[in-house]
């Protein structure tokens, strides 16, 4: 569990915020660029020239203009008046070949995330947050990802094993009016994944205005459970944001503290009218820097049952969720405690922010009555123990903290380069990475494409139930080191891995394996 000392420690240490570094970003060579593994030179020539024609191409990024002053969002939306939506679902276009096709397209459009307002987003299909992607573990989707906004971007399946020409790197690019097909075999369990843009030194501003979504896979032994389901089985985005008094979203880099309008799928402090029953609340941190730390306001029961590889082999009872940026965790509630007419509030325990304002989540108001024939089995699946190991590496990962004007994210002491391999991994192997953060004030985060990997121990103590599962993002509080486990028997080729702090990776906190 993330104390709350400890994180407001590390808000406070950086001036109220969890980074307050002005950042300023620090692209690639274009030149260097062009030899990036997840494109041929051409293209990658082509990339580095779209990031260059959206301003990209200096050290620093564009100039936002004139700060707009305080966050509006509290004063323009009334907490627990507005019904949280639940995400679309996607139907394919095509279930045709063995594969289910899915037709999206990036655009810009509006929302009516603030009562009265209308809001300017970048959307998947128009939808804010993205739609929802239902996958089955051995059938094949192919998803075409056409670009209409005016930016390069990428789409990356956070979690997945997809082979590198579909894993939507940083320097993998679909510039303005292409479109780009990504194939997802889903030869991996079930688990609650999540896709986003991932445009190097873009990604940031793109997910915080909107270019994020569901993706849920999942596979017979999950299926056979009696697990809530149907309308009783919720995916729940959740994030901050920061608006000005037209009702626009502000965006600058590393400002955690002035974002202290929390959404849950794209509504500030919604409510959700439930069932006296059980529900299985599919929970994502799509926010760029904000750690949330999740309590019911009466300590009530959360039983958590999943994390980002899916389900854990037994579920357990905590009072406490954390989430990182990028983290997921699928837990069930018993609404059936409370008295039909109550209500409940999900809260936040940690800062940035005023509490009256990001200590609140959303409220959940007990409505009716329904039959419940679901419940939790006091064993959830069954995971493999890991297997021999052949290598041991060390990650560090680390960002300027001295008040320099230009501040850099590294990663073993470097900034991203995409023309650099920094790991070389036989394919079909087993490594142990202990990662740490050496910061003193700073917290980062730590995610791994392509694998789902295992905690070993979290400051040299056996991992806590809720990283008991597979993992592919941990979070990394200032000094520590969290040791983990990963098998590289998917696919051959270069992936990132990186801080999942948006802002740090844009930063230049990620660098690249190579599996051969």
């Amino acid at each position: 569990m993330v104390t709350r000392r400890r994180m407001i420690g590390a808000a406070l240490a950086t001036g109220g915020g969890l980074l307050l570094m002005r950042a300023t970003v620090r692209p690639a060579d274009p030149a260097t660029a062009a030899t990036a593994a997840t494109a041929t030179a051409a293209d990658a020539d082509a990339d580095a020239a779209a990031l260059a024609a959206a301003g990209h191409d200096h050290a620093g990024p564009t100039d936002p203009g004139p700060d707009p002053g305080p966050d509006t969002g509290p004063a323009l939306a009334p907490k627990f008046t507005t019904a949280m939506p639940v995400p679309p679902l996607l139907s394919p276009v095509s279930t045709d070949g063995g594969a289910d096709t899915y037709a999206v397209t990036m655009l810009r459009s509006s929302a009516r995330l603030l009562p009265g307002r209308r809001t300017d987003v970048l959307t998947y299909n128009g939808a804010f947050p993205g739609p929802v992607i239902r996958a089955r573990s051995g059938r094949k989707v192919v998803v075409r990802q056409t670009n209409l906004l005016d930016e390069p971007v990428s789409v990356h399946l956070h979690g997945a094993r997809v082979p590198a020409d579909s894993d939507g790197g940083p320097m993998s690019l679909i510039t303005t009016g292409r479109t780009r097909t990504y194939t997802y075999p889903n030869d991996q369990s079930h688990a609650s994944l999540w896709f986003h843009d991932h445009a190097h030194h873009l990604e940031s501003e793109h997910v915080y205005r909107g270019l994020s979504g569901f993706y849920l896979l999942t596979d017979e032994t999950e299926r056979a459970l009696p697990l809530p389901a149907g309308q009783y089985d919720l995916p729940i985005a959740l994030r901050d944001a920061r608006f000005d008094a037209d009702g626009n979203l502000v965006y600058r880099m590393d400002d955690p503290f002035n974002r202290t309008t929390i959404l849950a799928n794209g509504r500030p402090w919604p409510r959700v009218e439930v069932a006296a029953r059980k529900y299985r609340l599919r929970l994502l941190n799509s926010a760029n820097l904000r750690f949330f730390s999740l309590r019911l306001a009466d300590g009530g029961p959360i039983t958590q049952i999943g994390s980002d590889g899916g389900l854990l082999e037994r579920p357990f009872v905590t009072d406490t969720i954390d989430l990182s940026p990028g983290e997921r965790a699928d837990v069930v509630i018993d609404f059936s405690r409370y008295p039909v007419g109550t209500s409940v509030t999900l809260t936040n325990t940690l800062p940035p922010g005023p509490a009256e304002h990001v200590g609140q989540v959303l409220r959940f108001d007990v409505t009716r009555t329904a039959h419940d024939p679901s419940s939790v089995p006091a064993v959830l699946r069954t995971l493999p123990a890991p297997g021999p190991v052949v290598r041991e590496r060390t990650i560090v990962l680390q960002a300027d903290e001295d008040g320099r004007a230009e501040p850099r994210g590294m990663i073993d002491g470097k900034t991203y380069d995409p023309a650099r391999v920094d790991a070389q991994v036989a394919f079909g192997t087993s490594e142990i990475w202990t990662v740490t953060n050496a910061n003193q004030q700073i917290p980062h985060n730590f995610h791994l494409h392509l694998v789902q990997f295992r905690v070993l121990a979290r400051n040299g103590r056996p991992p806590s139930p809720a990283e008991a599962g597979l993992k592919d993002t941990v979070r990394l509080l200032p000094g520590e080191s969290v040791r983990l486990q990963a098998t590289f028997d998917a696919y051959r080729g270069r992936y990132p891995y990186h801080c999942h702090l948006l802002d740090h990776s844009a930063m230049g906190m990620m660098a690249q394996m190579e599996i051969t």
